[in-house]
């Protein structure tokens, strides 16, 4: 697709627009250091297979499938919530940029409108997205607890897309999936340190530096 052609872009935020990938993992690690360092390895292993998925989801897999517990209570739930964002928020506020996505984002909304459907808590998401003043950019910043493919269906539906004209940028299989499922075009970021698990017909860039030129 020429990028003349795009109605919109929908932006993935973690190692799409912020290069926050380690500071999450490392983040999941920490959070279940005190069971073992088996059991952290493990919540690292199933985070990281499961890129894009919120992490709610994460919790629950790993309280009953590592841990073997009872399933989480909300009230326990919220205590785990409430820790990861003390362990991430401050640092993905100030960590870099994806290499070319604030000028692609600086630019490409002077002309189509731009949206974020992140798996990162809505919440937390819009307060990131406020100190890393990008959110001027934005014409809706989405994110959990809603799956990432009905936050699509939703940006699609709410403001008159019409899919075929809209891209999505993602560095997880659920945001190919996500894209795929609502019949939009998808751009895989795949950071050089990191081994592509994208199909092979599909296309992916290193960074956006490409697209911002």
């Amino acid at each position: 697709m020429n990028k003349a052609d795009w109605q919109a872009i929908i932006f993935d935020f973690d190692g799409v627009v912020v290069e926050s990938g380690k500071i999450k993992t490392q983040a999941f690690a920490d959070l279940y250091r005190s069971y073992g360092n088996d059991i952290a390895a493990a919540a690292v292993d199933y985070h990281k297979q499961n890129g894009g998925l919120s992490r709610y989801h994460k919790f629950h897999y790993v309280q009953q499938h590592l841990l073997g517990k009872s399933p989480l209570t909300p009230e326990a739930e919220q205590k785990l919530d409430r820790q990861f964002s003390k362990l991430v928020v401050e640092a993905v506020i100030s960590c870099k940029a994806v290499p070319g996505a604030t000028e692609l984002i600086q630019r490409e909304s002077a002309r189509i409108p731009l949206f974020v459907a992140s798996g990162t808590p809505e919440i937390e998401l819009k307060t990131i997205v406020e100190k890393r003043h990008l959110a001027p950019y934005f014409v809706e910043v989405r994110g959990a607890p809603i799956p990432k493919q009905t936050l699509v269906a939703e940006i699609l539906s709410k403001h008159g897309l019409e899919p075929e004209s809209v891209l999505m940028i993602g560095d997880a299989l659920v945001d190919y999936e996500s894209a795929q499922s609502n019949g939009i075009a998808f751009l895989g970021r795949v950071h050089p340190d990191d081994q592509n698990i994208f199909p092979t017909d599909v296309a992916t860039v290193p960074d956006l530096r490409t697209l911002a030129t």
